[in-house]
């Protein structure tokens, strides 16, 4: 069940009024071992940090911890739950200008994504969108992910 309402946006072009401002905010997702562990599988990543708990609870951390990539690879699913622009009808992924990662992701955590419109740029049949996405964990004193997103949309 979501824990916040789903903001929707009748027209793409309205959000060029919304530059500097947060649009949305997602639902929170929980970040558990089995999420972390097939993570690790599908990029071959099993540095101990994240897989091995009897090991992660004597390290740094004091538990494991989730893979910077897969804080970031929540970012689709996160947006998903935060908006919706009812006359589109496709969006791709055009990239990323910067990401950082200021805090660990401990095993367990929950996370959400606010959603800031820093640029507004119309293309052909429709727009380029590039937000700031801060993830916060539930707790946390500072996010644990940070990352510039660059989408197109078409109408």
């Amino acid at each position: 069940m979501a824990d916040h309402a789903l903001t929707r946006i009748a027209h793409l072009g309205s959000l060029a009024s919304r530059v500097g401002q947060e649009v949305a905010v997602s639902d929170w997702i929980t970040v558990d071992q089995p999420m972390i562990d097939l993570f690790a599988d599908a990029t071959g990543d099993h540095q101990w940090i994240h897989v091995d708990a009897e090991r992660a609870a004597q390290g740094p951390f004091g538990r494991t911890i989730a893979h910077g990539f897969l804080t970031l690879s929540l970012l689709p699913r996160m947006a998903a739950s935060a908006l919706h622009i009812d006359d589109v009808h496709m969006g791709i992924n055009y990239g990323l200008n910067r990401v950082r990662f200021p805090a660990p992701v401990p095993v367990d955590s929950r996370l959400r994504g606010h959603f800031k419109l820093l640029a507004y740029e119309p293309i052909a049949g429709g727009a380029q969108l590039t937000m700031e996405v801060t993830m916060e964990r539930e707790g946390g004193d500072r996010p644990v992910c940070v990352a510039e997103s660059v989408s197109r949309r078409f109408v």
